[in-house]
């Protein structure tokens, strides 16, 4: 199957220290390997904070838009910034992963965001989430992630804090009572 536009939801009550309570977006999943954002994970640095690193000045019509926090993307290439945002605008390296959600990791997209000139809706987050060729079938496989369908205003209207029990919701079941293979037991 591919994940592509689909949620990743780590299982309920994996330790797992980078990825244990998270959602990640998938925004690309082949035959090559797969390649998602977090979407749960605020950093203590502002969008604001990050334009300024980066030279960029922000119009004052723009100043609100740019007050959020920034995301922890994933592990890989955490020295990067990658914006989900929707497809009403593209940019030099855009990827349109739905009819919704395009990501990009162009400077151009930061830049028109500065000048109240971007996408409707953004979430711009440090790093990504990566997985090589069957890696990811290979998690999946041993439960280490429940896969449900996106949900665009899950990713750009929902608070960070709701995300995880709203997409765990969307499963459509209660998750307490998953059996997981290392403890045999249920999750409560």
């Amino acid at each position: 199957m591919n994940f592509t536009d689909h949620f990743l939801i780590a299982m309920p009550g994996s330790l797992d220290p980078i990825f244990g309570g998270t959602v990640v977006y998938m925004c690309e999943h082949n035959e090559f390997g797969a390649l998602g954002i977090v979407i749960n994970r605020p950093l203590e640095i502002t969008l604001n904070t990050l334009l300024q690193q980066q030279g960029i000045t922000v119009d004052d019509a723009a100043k609100g838009k740019v007050e959020g926090p920034i995301l922890f993307g994933g592990p890989v290439q955490s020295d990067r910034g990658f914006i989900l945002h929707t497809t009403d605008a593209t940019y030099s390296s855009t990827m349109k992963v739905s009819d919704k959600i395009a990501f990009t990791a162009s400077r151009d997209v930061l830049e028109a965001i500065a000048k109240n000139n971007g996408p409707r809706h953004a979430l711009v987050a440090i790093g990504y989430a990566g997985w090589d060729a069957g890696q990811l079938e290979g998690e999946i496989s041993r439960n280490a992630w429940l896969t449900v369908q996106a949900d665009p205003d899950m990713i750009f209207q929902r608070p960070f804090p709701e995300r995880y029990d709203a997409a765990v919701q969307k499963l459509g079941f209660d998750p307490s009572v998953l059996v997981t293979p290392d403890t045999k037991q249920t999750l409560q």
